[in-house]
């Protein structure tokens, strides 16, 4: 099983850090970055603005169990749960759980213990076949992969 946790500062900084770590792992594992990246980014950045006690880091853990990559962001705000929301055309925020449901294959919260919070994204990779040679892809929702052809 592969394996990657680290704490971050709850701030923007942090945030990014988890991003470029995070990318820079899967890399490492010879795993796709897309649609991690993004998972990842959006996690963080809530966890950032919605799940920030002073003083306390958030946690990013990243684990590959045969072809599931999980994602996981825990927060020092469990009271804080997250939730989908439909914005107007022209918000400037609130979409993060959107682009986390839409690229994900699952997605959900944990809460605990007390007073953490872990919200989590699961993401299927698969080995794609071309002609003769194997390379990783990110199989998406619809099982097409991630930004291939179908």
């Amino acid at each position: 099983m592969r394996h990657f946790s680290l704490q971050l500062s709850p701030t923007p900084r942090g945030a990014r850090l988890a991003r470029l770590l995070a990318t820079e792992q899967l890399r490492s594992w010879g795993l796709p970055v897309h649609p991690a990246e993004h998972i990842v980014a959006e996690l963080a950045a809530n966890a950032v603005a919605h799940g920030r006690v002073p003083g306390r880091d958030f946690r990013l853990l990243l684990y590959v169990v045969g072809d599931i990559l999980r994602i996981e962001v825990t927060d020092t705000r469990g009271d804080r749960l997250p939730h989908l929301r439909q914005g107007e055309p022209d918000d400037e925020s609130g979409r993060g759980l959107l682009i986390v449901e839409a690229l994900a294959d699952r997605w959900g919260v944990v809460p605990g213990p007390p007073p953490r919070k872990t919200v989590w994204a699961e993401v299927r990779t698969a080995v794609v076949p071309t002609g003769g040679a194997e390379r990783r892809g990110a199989v998406s929702r619809g099982g097409r992969r991630a930004g291939g052809r179908r």
